[in-house]
């Protein structure tokens, strides 16, 4: 049987309409214009320009320590509000829509690399005029696909995913960047509490002490064995110390009331929990710090930064893809019949397909200066990367120098009180038997309860250093991260 004229030029029209689809995709594999992404170089020191002490070692600290940094300090309580946060904080809840959104977007994104399909369908009734027709009456029935596809011929749609891919990864790591603030924040606000407790304990105690001081001087006054101004610079010291107290209370309340918040809470919901005294956590004896490689590795805020100059670098290629022409697939198929018992019949079927190109020849330069503005834009992103390694190792050497010195401090100030508190055994034991002034009494007490109460703030400070310096090390993200992040 042979082919008709008609149907053997139907073939060659097909057959060079999917000769010229199988080159435009062939080349749409090959050309993808705009830089390469590479990951930028950072001159790194192999160690650290403050030095190592108290415990502070260059060794790279455990994953699984750094992660859960806070378990190093042994309270439980601690450990409990730390997972609470990450339950119910409400800035954590916004950087896991944010991530939402970014994932949703590169599959907005991804999807310009598929053909789309429409279908459609009517049915139109219509009559003719008299005078100018039949005047009859007709049916038309429709029903079809039609599909439409753009083709990537030069990477514009593959950059575009490629910086959605970056994006998406940059709110990652925000996200981690939030829970990595958040859980020093919590642990900040913790040692808070726990210093305003023992500040608390401090004055109260040293209250009870000179209230007794007071009462044993208007005795000696009432015996004659004491004047007035005795009495009243007992007194003036006495209520001195209780003036401190309601201060020492409001900051208290201030940082339960932080702590209520971080958690997700109405201030005031966890004051109960907190009511018990208990002392401020205990450093660990060793802290293997790593060095500032490790630093940005896991510092999630140097991580952002990169897959931000990452992403930048990908609409570059964007904007070059604007400068070549795009081509696009469309077709078509369906039915149309007069009546509805036709329309899917044989004779009813309809098709069409073609290929389409458009090339914007003349902008005025719109498109070169808009990859002027890409290329702008990834010059600052890389300097914004280049700050974040600055400044995560500015924030190290930062923390190191005042954990360091601040225990310093501590163990001075240790060796102060012991001696305070013996110069007021002896002042007061000196008084009663009339050889001392009770100058030397109000003195020794004053200088006790002022450095019973820098020690106290001192132990909150060390351990708050120490905190600051495990954020700064970027730890706490990988162990709590929210299921939501992946």
């Amino acid at each position: 049987m042979k082919c008709s004229p008609v149907n053997t030029g139907g073939k060659r029209i097909a057959a060079s309409f999917l000769v010229v689809i199988g080159i435009v995709l062939i080349l749409a594999g090959c050309a993808t214009v705009g830089p390469d992404y590479v990951s930028p170089q950072t001159d790194l020191s192999g160690n650290w320009h403050t030095p190592l002490k108290d415990g502070l070692t260059t060794e790279g600290e455990k994953p699984a320590v750094l992660a859960e940094w806070w378990t190093t300090l042994n309270d439980p309580e601690l450990s409990s509000l730390m997972k609470r946060a990450v339950a119910g904080n409400r800035d954590l809840k916004k950087a896991e829509a944010r991530v939402r959104e970014a994932r949703a977007n590169r599959g907005i994104t991804r999807a310009g690399l598929f053909p789309t399909v429409d279908a459609s369908g009517s049915a139109t009734r219509s009559r003719s005029s008299e005078e100018t027709g039949s005047g009859k009456t007709s049916n038309f029935y429709v029903a079809g696909l039609d599909a439409g596809w753009e083709l990537d011929l030069f990477g514009g749609v593959r950059r575009s995913v490629e910086a959605a891919d970056a994006d998406l990864q940059a709110s990652q790591e925000d996200l981690r960047d939030v829970l990595v603030s958040l859980l020093a924040e919590v642990a900040l606000n913790y040692v808070d509490v726990r210093t305003y407790q023992a500040r608390l304990s401090v004055a109260e105690s040293n209250l009870a002490t000179q209230s007794e001081t007071f009462d044993l001087t208007s005795w000696r006054q009432q015996a004659g064995l004491s004047d007035d101004l005795a009495v009243q610079q007992a007194r003036y010291n006495l209520e001195s110390t209780r003036s401190q107290i309601p201060t020492l209370r409001t900051g208290l309340e201030e940082a339960k009331n932080n702590l209520a918040v971080l958690l997700g809470d109405q201030p005031g919901k966890i004051h109960g929990e907190l009511e018990e005294r208990k002392p401020t956590p205990a450093i660990s004896p060793s802290v293997a710090v790593g060095v500032p490689a490790d630093v940005l590795r896991q510092r999630p805020d140097v991580r952002r930064a990169e897959r931000q100059l990452a992403a930048q670098t990908a609409r570059i290629g964007v904007a070059k893809a604007e400068l070549y022409p795009k081509f696009t697939l469309s077709g078509s198929i369906g039915l149309e019949a007069l009546s509805s018992s036709k329309l899917f019949s044989s004779g009813s079927k309809t098709g069409s397909g073609g290929i389409g190109v458009t090339w914007r020849i003349f902008d005025a330069g719109a498109i070169r200066q808009n990859i002027e503005v890409q290329n702008a834009l990834q010059e600052q992103y890389l300097m914004a990367y280049e700050t974040a390694v600055l400044n995560s190792l500015k924030e190290v050497e930062n923390a190191l120098t005042a954990y360091a010195e601040e225990e310093q401090r501590r163990q001075a100030l240790q060796d102060a009180v012991q001696a305070a508190r013996k110069a007021a055994e002896q002042a007061g034991y000196k008084y009663q038997t009339g050889l001392a002034d009770f100058d030397s009494v109000l003195e020794a007490q004053r200088s006790l309860l002022n450095f019973q109460d820098e020690l106290a703030q001192s132990d909150g400070t060390v351990i708050a250093n120490l905190i600051r310096l495990y954020k700064a090390l970027g730890g706490g993200w990988t162990s709590l991260a929210s299921p939501n992040e992946k």
